[in-house]
């Protein structure tokens, strides 16, 4: 799993059957302490995740797997939204 921040959202007239009445969304990887890291990537939204949260994703195969038994054509899929997260400095503790 990773962290990312939803930085948008996607709309298409055309798509996938199997995509029919799931959300696309824009992130951007973010490391621990925050900062881009990373090419943003569109991901499916399992959790009902909004623009501007803090989510965590997985990529491949078990990005499709919320979906079961819809075999959903997808590499990323948000699986969560953090509340809150605590970075601890390993070398001032």
């Amino acid at each position: 799993m990773q962290l990312a921040k939803v930085i948008g959202d996607i709309v298409v007239t055309r798509k996938d059957d199997n995509l029919m009445g799931i959300k696309l969304m824009v992130l951007q990887p973010i490391g621990a302490d925050g900062s881009n890291v990373g090419r943003t990537l569109v991901a499916v939204d399992a959790v009902g995740a909004g623009v501007g949260e803090t989510v965590f994703f997985v990529r491949g195969k078990e990005a499709s797997f919320p979906f079961y038994p819809v075999e959903v054509p997808t590499d990323a899929g948000i699986v969560g939204i953090v509340d809150h997260y605590d970075v601890i400095d390993e070398f001032t503790h």
